[in-house]
């Protein structure tokens, strides 16, 4: 049996936490949908308010599922596929015990 790293731990606390909410996981769905979206897109998808949609964003971020890209005045955010890889070989860990 693997161990798991401290670090993985940490990495998987946070991710899990930003993916808890309904509006996240809403955003990250349409991110794979889409391939990248705008803030102004989680506006139109959550129908919540623009500092509150970028507060969603941030954490995503901060929880490094998502990643952004600047093209003029945009951002673009996708999704991290490895660390999304990460969460998927971590969770695996368990169901070879």
């Amino acid at each position: 049996m693997q161990t798991i790293k401290k670090t993985d731990h940490h990495f998987v606390e946070k991710a899990m936490s930003a993916i808890a909410d309904p509006y996240r996981m809403s955003i990250l769905r349409e991110i794979l949908e889409k391939g990248s979206i705008r803030c102004c897109d989680v506006v139109s998808l959550t129908g919540l308010s623009q500092p509150t949609c970028s507060h969603h964003i941030k954490l995503l971020a901060e929880s490094n599922l998502i990643e952004s890209r600047k093209e003029g005045r945009n951002n673009f955010f996708t999704i991290n596929k490895e660390n999304f890889k990460k969460l998927g070989n971590y969770f695996e860990k368990f169901a070879d015990c």
